[in-house]
């Protein structure tokens, strides 16, 4: 009876020390998880930004940015794509400082409504100053037709005072090497490395639940590994009490 009931308090102790290292590293698997999570989510968040970043037309390096352009004068189209209804325009947009670059805008000539104020400033049709326009769209570059027709237009329409000659050597300097197409919607891509990061976060976060209701083969691989530990050091102890 005795016999019994030691083995019965062995039993309940054994269980007691699995359970408590169970619950250890339980925990140790859920702050691991929970670091990871943070670092995941940090990186994902910076990663999201610099892909949703609007990039301003003078920073562009790629046509697969999205970027914009302000518009505070804006000619008549000189150049026009028949089949799009893409009609291309210079722009020019004022920075802060009084400074003004001049830009190549494609607009679908249905919207042209919406710049006829600009456009109407521009050529002294009317008197009172418009507010400025935000464009938006992806670079296209331009062909060497299209350059051709530019550098032919664009002395009707940079400011007098402008001593400087467009030419083919110097046309990307001032002009660039392509038009801002603002019939191009934004395409929402999931770069490779935003991708992995957000499968990596998705999966960390799925085993963190898991351990917490007790469903991560993680935990349980190192819990039967840890029972089999104490039963061989518990047997290891009787052996050398039985030898004695």
């Amino acid at each position: 009876m005795f016999k019994k009931k030691e083995k019965k308090e062995q039993v309940i102790k054994e269980k007691k020390k699995i359970d408590e290292k169970r619950l250890f590293l339980k925990l140790t698997m859920c702050i691991a998880y929970l670091i990871v999570i943070t670092i995941l989510s940090v990186c994902t968040y910076k990663l999201y930004n610099e892909e949703t970043t609007l990039v301003p037309w003078d920073k562009v390096d790629s046509t697969k940015e999205y970027t914009y352009i302000k518009i505070s004068k804006m000619s008549e189209k000189f150049a026009y794509y028949e089949e799009t209804n893409l009609g291309i325009h210079f722009v020019i947009q004022k920075e802060e400082t009084g400074q003004w670059h001049t830009y190549l805008v494609g607009i679908n000539e249905d919207d042209y409504n919406k710049y006829k104020k600009i456009i109407d400033y521009t050529y002294d049709r009317i008197k009172e100053e418009p507010e400025p326009i935000t464009v938006y769209g992806y670079p296209v570059v331009i062909s060497q037709e299209l350059k051709e027709m530019s550098i032919k237009n664009v002395a009707n329409f940079v400011p007098a005072e402008n001593e400087v000659v467009i030419n083919d050597d110097n046309y990307e300097t001032y002009l660039t090497n392509s038009y801002l197409d603002t019939t191009q919607s934004h395409i929402d891509e999931l770069s490779p490395a935003l991708f992995v990061t957000v499968l990596l976060l998705v999966t960390v976060i799925f085993l963190f639940i898991a351990t917490i209701f007790n469903k991560d083969k993680i935990v349980d691989g190192l819990n039967r590994k840890i029972e089999r530990d104490i039963r061989s050091q518990k047997k290891l102890i009787n052996n050398k009490n039985y030898s004695k």
